[in-house]
C-alpha cells in the first residue's frame, strides 16, 4: 500500500467523496475521528489534516448538534468529475472518436498560468505533443472545458477536436506523448497491493461492514489517482500486455464487494440519512 493510500488528508477526501456527499454533505468531527480511527489514524492526525483542508477551503466548519465540516462549494464539480472518471470511464476510448487538442499561449508576465495549465492538463490525462500543444481522447473534452472554465484559464486556450492524419505511426507517437511505462508501474503497484485481497475475499464469506470499510477506503484512495494518470487510450495504441486491464478488473471486483457494506457502516456510525446514490 502506498503512502497516498494512508495519508490522512487523502483518506478524508475519499470519505467525503464516497460517503458524506451521499449523506447530506456534512459530518461531525467526532464521527469523522471515529471512522478514521478504524483506518488506524489517530485523532491528532485527523485534526491536523482537517486544519489544512479548512485553510485550503476544501472543508468549511458548520455547527449543527456539534461541530462538523462540509465540503466547500467549489468541490462539488470536482467530485462529480471524479465520479465520472473513477467509476464510469473504465473502458478504453474508441480510436474512431478522435482527439481533443488543447493549444495554449501564455504571456511571459503570466507564466504562473502556463505552469498551471501544464499541470492541470497533465492531471486530466492529456499528453504533451509539443510546447503548448496537449491532446487526449476526445471523450475528455467536456472535462477539459469544465476544468479550464472553473480555473478561469479558458482565455489562454483553444480547444479542437481532430483525427490523426500523419506522418508518424500513431502508436509510436502516442508512446512519446505519454509516459506509458510510468502509468504501467502505477497499475502494477495497485494490482500487487490489492489482488491478494480480492482473492482472499473471493474464497471466503462476504466481509462484515467494518472489515469492508477498512479495506475499501484505502483501496479507493489508491485507485482514484489512476484514471487521471491514464486517459484511457484506445486499445490499438497500447502495448499488447497493457496491465491496466488486470488492475481495472481488481478494482471493479473489490468495489462491487466492498462499497455498499462500507456505506452501511458509515450510516451506522454517523446516523446520517442516505440520499439517492449517484
Amino acid at each position: 500500500m502506498s503512502e497516498t493510500a494512508t495519508r490522512p488528508s487523502a483518506l478524508i477526501h475519499t470519505i467525503y467523496g464516497e460517503f458524506v456527499r451521499r449523506l447530506g454533505g456534512w459530518i461531525s468531527i467526532a464521527d469523522l475521528i471515529a471512522l478514521m480511527a478504524e483506518l488506524d489514524v489517530d485523532g491528532p492526525a485527523v485534526r491536523s489534516a482537517i486544519s489544512r483542508l479548512k485553510k485550503a477551503e476544501t472543508l468549511l466548519q458548520e455547527r449543527r448538534e456539534g461541530t462538523g465540516y462540509r465540503l466547500g462549494p467549489q468541490l462539488g464539480p470536482v467530485f462529480d468529475e471524479g465520479d465520472r472518471r473513477i467509476f464510469h470511464s473504465l473502458e478504453p476510448a474508441a480510436l474512431k472518436d478522435g482527439w481533443v487538442v488543447a493549444v495554449f499561449s501564455v504571456p511571459e508576465s503570466e507564466r504562473a498560468h502556463r505552469h498551471q495549465l501544464r499541470s492541470r492538463l497533465s492531471w486530466l490525462g492529456f499528453g504533451n505533443a509539443a510546447p503548448g500543444v496537449w491532446l487526449a481522447p476526445a471523450r475528455l473534452l467536456p472535462d477539459a472545458r469544465r476544468l479550464l472554465e472553473r480555473l478561469e484559464l479558458s482565455a489562454y486556450v483553444h480547444l479542437f477536436t481532430s483525427d490523426y492524419a500523419g506522418f508518424a505511426e500513431l502508436r509510436d507517437a502516442v508512446s512519446s506523448w505519454w509516459d506509458l511505462p510510468a502509468i504501467e508501474s502505477q497499475y502494477t503497484a495497485f494490482t500487487d497491493s490489492y489482488r491478494p485481497l480480492k482473492e482472499e475475499l473471493a474464497r471466503g464469506p462476504r466481509p462484515d461492514e467494518v472489515t469492508a470499510f477498512r479495506a475499501y477506503v484505502p483501496m479507493l484512495t489508491e485507485w482514484r489517482r489512476l484514471p487521471y494518470l491514464d486517459p484511457g487510450l484506445p486499445t490499438e495504441l497500447l502495448p499488447a500486455d497493457w496491465n491496466a486491464v488486470q488492475a481495472r478488473r481488481v478494482f471493479v471486483e473489490l468495489h462491487d464487494l466492498l462499497a455498499e457494506p462500507s456505506l452501511r457502516h458509515v450510516v451506522k456510525v454517523t446516523g446520517l440519512e442516505q440520499h439517492p446514490a449517484r
